[in-house]
């Protein structure tokens, strides 16, 4: 699986860094360890780099790494092996190669932030046309009303349905959203990062009217709040009513967990109408190694939760029988590019580090054996980005942009985003626009920011774009001359 590609930088970041950075073996003369971060930072290269990575006597790094990751392995073997012929010493004698790597990511991370403070995209409004690289578009407001919308489906025909976090399924009919959320749904935890989560209708919709939701549920048994953990049902909609509800999946009991992080909760049918979900770690990393557990991995069943008999998992000891990869994080994009049938799949990384992977049958994706991020305390998390039997990212994002739904355009209003991801996040509040050839991400776009947390985008049958922002549905409409 390709990685993602390198530009030519070498000069320029070991310039970089020659200067400024002889500090760097005094201040961590102690034994290597989980040392604070920004404290290594400042006591070792701030004197010659700048407190704020601007420069001093030593040039700046704020510009010193490539917004797509192609530097990193440079900027760490420069620390580690350090460059005679520039005058920078070797400091891999004094520092680990796990506070190495998290110095590269303290780097990124804090150069990214402030190049993306001075190029954001301009905030769209109803009434500005924006001009992106490829085509001119006005964001329109289709439906208000509606609080923290997590989903989006199209039915064919012509109802519109739309999840909310606390737990509601709601209609947009002929382009109003019904008054009243549709009764009978299960019980659904929202707390922290829970919630009502994924909606996809059957393949065959048309013909039996099956809806797949996913949502975080809470066991009814415990005493106390109650572990909670993902699981996936399906069921029918009659006359605003939830009916006929069937468990596809729930996870063993004993696993569920307390705590309201990491739920995963996305949902995708492939073309042999076989379901595949994504259950996070719920906040207990080495979990995602464990194929005996059910959190942090991908699944695949048949449309009736059967499992098919070719998982790659279904003999192995112990195994769930429903994983088809694992070593994933907090999984919120999944879906299958219909022109060439790969399973696209983004997660958020600790804090740097968000993943988009290809989903590939039995892979390990590293989690967390293997990270580009760093921990939210401020220390390392690992010395390894990948290695030869974990699967590597397809490219990843610091600082972390929080991605949360995912869309293969498919529409012909915008010919030239033909077949290209787009990605809503949460903490950036950007839809990104990602062209893949061969593999690789060729063309990274911000496409719009700054209109709140964006958790699911959609190609609607319509051919626009359409957005789920905080408090209202929006779809971008062509403003081309």
């Amino acid at each position: 699986m390709p990685r993602p590609c390198a530009r030519p930088a070498y000069l320029r970041v070991i310039t970089v860094l020659a200067a400024g950075v002889f500090g760097l073996a005094a201040a961590v003369s102690a034994a290597p360890g989980r040392r604070d971060l920004g404290k290594l930072y400042a006591e070792s290269c701030a004197g010659c780099h700048g407190a704020q990575l601007e420069g001093g006597s030593a040039p700046s790094l704020l510009a010193s790494v490539s917004p797509t990751g192609g530097d990193d392995e440079r900027l760490f073997a420069a620390i580690r092996s350090g460059i005679p012929a520039k005058g920078m010493p070797a400091f891999g004698a004094t520092v680990s190669d796990q506070e190495i790597r998290g110095l590269v990511a303290y780097i990124r991370e804090r150069a990214g932030r402030a190049a993306g403070r001075d190029s954001r995209p301009p905030r769209p409004s109803p009434d500005t046309v924006t001009q992106g690289k490829l085509h001119a578009y006005r964001v329109e407001t289709v439906v208000t009303g509606v609080r923290e919308p997590w989903s989006v489906a199209f039915l064919p025909d012509g109802r519109v349905l739309l999840t909310e976090k606390q737990g509601n399924l709601r209609v947009v009919e002929k382009g109003a959203l019904r008054d009243k959320p549709v009764t009978g749904l299960p019980r659904v935890d929202s707390g922290g990062q829970g919630g009502l989560f994924d909606i996809v209708p059957h393949p065959d919709f048309a013909r039996n009217g099956w809806l797949y939701l996913a949502y975080a549920e809470q066991l009814r048994e415990d005493p106390n709040r109650g572990a909670v953990m993902t699981t996936v049902i399906r069921g029918r909609l009659k006359d605003n009513a939830w009916t006929d509800q069937q468990v596809i999946f729930r996870a063993p009991a004993a696993t569920f967990r307390h705590g309201g992080n990491h739920f995963g909760g996305r949902l995708a049918f492939d073309k042999n109408n076989v379901l595949f979900f994504s259950i996070g770690e719920r906040d207990a990393k080495e979990q995602a190694q464990d194929l005996t557990l059910p959190n942090g991995k991908i699944h695949r069943v048949r449309d009736d939760g059967s499992i098919p008999a070719d998982n790659p998992f279904l003999k192995t000891p112990g195994a769930l029988p429903s994983i088809w990869c694992y070593g994933i994080r907090n999984p919120q994009g999944l879906r299958f590019d219909p022109a060439t049938g790969a399973l696209w799949e983004h997660e958020h990384g600790p804090k740097g580090g968000d993943e988009l992977n290809l989903i590939q049958r039995g892979l390990n994706y590293g989690w967390p054996l293997a990270t580009y991020g760093m921990d939210y305390n401020g220390t390392s998390l690992t010395a390894i980005t990948t290695r030869a039997d974990l699967a590597p990212p397809v490219t990843y994002w610091i600082p972390s942009i929080a991605p949360c739904g995912l869309a293969i355009y498919t529409g012909d209003r915008f010919p030239k985003w033909k077949n290209h991801l787009f990605v809503a996040s949460l903490a950036a509040q950007d839809l990104r626009r990602l062209e893949i050839k061969d593999g690789k991400v060729v063309d990274q776009e911000v496409i719009f920011t700054g209109l709140g947390r964006l958790r699911d985008v959609a190609t609607g049958p319509d051919g626009l774009l359409y957005v789920l922002l905080p408090d209202r549905v929006a779809r971008l409409v062509p403003a081309d001359k």
